[in-house]
């Protein structure tokens, strides 16, 4: 029993250095906290504009068609393109937080999970789609669900908004119109 306890006390304080270097090479500095900070505060103000635009268009009732929720979602992608008519690329994945993000993503995929990231996205059916801003995502294309860890790393992003991939680029999506709101590219390692 004595033993039994001996070992059981060197794996708990082997999981406890494990956990605390782990944690000590995941802990953002903070000019990444900065960073993250900035680009949370961009992907809201994306939202707050988005909000803008919806709000002089009609929403559609509960029992709406088909046809009348379409024309809903194009009206608030003309709204939302008028009010973006000058957007570029970067205007949320600045420079500071492409690469911030870069990293992120090289670091929690290595080896085999790396090797089975790359495969699923550059596998997907996303070419041919622009990588334009303001440019709907093709209801035709296949959309790539991000993992769930690679979700919990990343920036948080409002819920109106999808990251995904188009081949090696890493985009925002506008959920309810599709839109492209910004992009990154060389995103997949």
């Amino acid at each position: 029993m004595k033993n039994l306890k001996k070992c059981f006390g060197v794996f708990v304080a082997i999981l406890v250095i494990s956990t605390v270097g782990v944690m000590a090479q995941t802990s953002p500095s903070s000019t990444d906290k900065k960073v993250v900070a900035d680009f949370e505060k961009r992907a809201k103000k994306y939202i707050k504009l988005r909000d803008k635009a919806a709000h002089r268009i009609p929403k559609p009732s509960k029992d709406a068609t088909p046809e009348q929720v379409a024309s809903y979602k194009t009206s608030l992608q003309k709204a939302v393109e008028k009010r973006r008519a000058h957007a570029k690329q970067g205007e949320i994945f600045t420079p500071a937080a492409a690469e911030f993000i870069r990293r992120l993503i090289k670091a929690g995929f290595k080896g085999y999970d790396r090797a089975e990231l790359r495969q699923t996205v550059l596998e997907s059916e996303t070419k041919g789609i622009p990588l334009k801003i303001n440019f709907e995502y093709p209801d035709s294309k296949e959309l790539i669900e991000m993992s769930p860890t690679l979700l919990l790393t990343l920036p948080q992003i409002p819920e109106q908004m999808r990251y995904r991939y188009i081949g090696r680029s890493l985009v925002l999506l506008d959920r309810d119109t599709g839109l492209i709101i910004d992009f990154m590219t060389e995103a997949l390692p």
